[in-house]
C-alpha cells in the first residue's frame, strides 16, 4: 500500500460514520455480506437470523427475519455464486439453507431447507464454486453437505456426503479461494490443511502458541491469516506456508478477522473494546473503531471499504441486558443514523 493511498484511507475513515441496525432480541454472534454487497445477514443468540437490504440508506426495520432454528445461530455464510442463498448453523444440531427471494410481503417466511447434523454447530463455510457446504460442531465433527441434495427427497441424509471426526478441538473451517484445499484451525495452535475433495493431509502447520479461533483468506490469493488466543494475527504466504508478518495491536484473544475487498486492509476484533484496521503489506494501523464490548464478528463489504461488526453489547437500566444490534462503519453522513 502506497503512502498517499494509506493517508487517503486514514482521512476517509477519520470522517466516516457508523450506522446501527437493530432487530435482534439477544446479542449478535455473526455477520456477513452476500456476494454483491446488497444484503447483510446477521445471526443471533435469539435463535433467528436477519437479512438487511440497502444497509446504507434504509431503516433497520427493513429486514427479512429468518425463523426456523431452536438454538443460537452461531455462524452464517452466503453462497459465493448466488446473491440470495444463505446458510445458517445453529446449536440446535441443524443447518438451514435459505432462499431469500421467496420471502413474502411481510418480509418473513422465506423457503428454507433443513439439514440435521450430529451435534451443536459452531462454524460453517461455503465452497468457492457453490457446490459444497462444510459445517463443524462442538464434538469436532466436520460434515460436508451437497446443498442440491440427491436421491430420496424425503431423506435428510442425502445432503451429507462426507464427515471428518477430529481428535483435536476444531474452531474454524474454510476453503481457500481455489477450492482445492480445506483448512481447519485447532485448539493446539495448528492449522490442518487437506486436499479437497480427496481429504488427503497436506500439512499440519504450527501457527500459534495457543488456540486458533479464526482463519481468513486474502481475496488476491496471496495470503491467509490466522487469529489466536495468543492475541496475535499471523499472515501466511499461501504458496509457501511461511509467516510473513504478525499483527499485535490487540491485547486479548483474537475472535474474528476479515480482509477488505482489495486485500489492502485487515480488520480484527477481540475482547478488547476496539476493532483494529491495519495495512496488510506493512502492518501499520490505519484506523481504530471504538466499541462498547468484545467483538464476535467483523466482515468487510465485497466492493467497498465498509465494515459490518457485532459483539457482546449490553444495555438496559442494569447495563447487563444483551442488546441485539450490529453496526456498519464507513457509511456517509447522509446515510448514518
Amino acid at each position: 500500500m502506497s503512502t498517499p493511498y494509506l493517508a487517503k484511507l486514514k482521512s476517509v475513515f477519520a470522517s466516516a460514520h457508523t450506522r446501527e441496525l437493530r432487530g435482534h432480541k439477544q446479542k449478535v454472534l455473526t455477520v456477513g455480506w452476500n456476494n454483491d454487497g446488497r444484503k447483510l445477514a446477521s445471526g443471533s443468540a435469539d435463535q433467528t437470523a436477519r437479512v438487511y437490504t440497502s444497509v446504507e440508506r434504509t431503516s433497520s426495520k427493513d429486514a427479512i427475519e429468518l425463523k426456523a432454528h431452536t438454538g443460537d445461530v452461531d455462524q452464517l455464510c452466503w453462497d459465493p455464486t448466488h446473491p440470495d442463498r444463505l446458510a445458517t448453523a445453529s446449536l440446535d444440531s441443524s443447518i438451514m439453507i435459505w432462499d431469500i427471494r421467496t420471502a413474502d410481503k411481510t418480509r418473513t417466511h422465506p423457503y428454507a431447507r433443513k439439514v440435521s447434523t450430529t451435534g451443536e454447530n459452531i462454524n460453517i463455510c461455503w465452497s468457492p464454486d457453490g457446490r459444497h457446504i462444510a459445517v463443524g460442531n462442538k464434538e469436532d465433527m466436520v460434515s460436508f453437505i451437497d446443498p442440491r441434495g440427491g436421491g430420496d427427497s424425503k431423506s435428510e441424509k442425502k445432503y451429507i456426503w462426507h464427515t471428518i471426526k477430529n481428535d483435536v478441538e476444531i474452531n474454524e473451517i474454510s476453503w481457500n479461494y481455489a477450492g482445492d484445499l480445506f483448512f481447519m484451525t485447532t485448539g493446539q495452535g495448528t492449522v490442518k490443511v487437506l486436499e479437497f475433495p480427496q481429504f488427503k493431509p497436506v500439512l499440519d502447520l504450527t501457527a500459534h502458541t495457543a488456540n486458533i479461533y479464526c482463519v481468513e483468506f486474502d481475496p488476491r490469493g496471496k495470503y491467509f491469516a490466522t487469529g489466536s488466543a495468543d492475541a496475535l494475527i499471523c499472515l501466511w504466504d499461501i504458496e509457501e506456508f511461511i509467516c510473513v508478518r504478525t499483527f499485535g495491536k490487540l491485547e486479548w484473544p483474537i475472535r474474528t478477522i476479515s480482509f477488505s475487498y482489495d486485500g489492502e486492509l485487515i480488520a480484527s476484533g477481540s475482547e478488547d473494546r476496539i476493532i483494529d484496521i491495519s495495512a496488510v503489506e506493512t502492518g501499520e494501523s490505519v484506523h481504530t473503531i471504538q466499541c462498547n464490548a468484545a467483538m464476535n464478528s467483523v466482515a468487510w463489504h465485497p466492493t467497498k471499504h465498509i465494515l459490518a461488526y457485532a459483539g457482546d453489547d449490553v444495555g438496559g437500566r442494569d447495563h447487563k441486558t444483551p442488546e441485539g444490534n450490529l453496526r456498519v462503519f464507513g457509511v456517509s453522513s447522509s446515510s448514518s443514523s
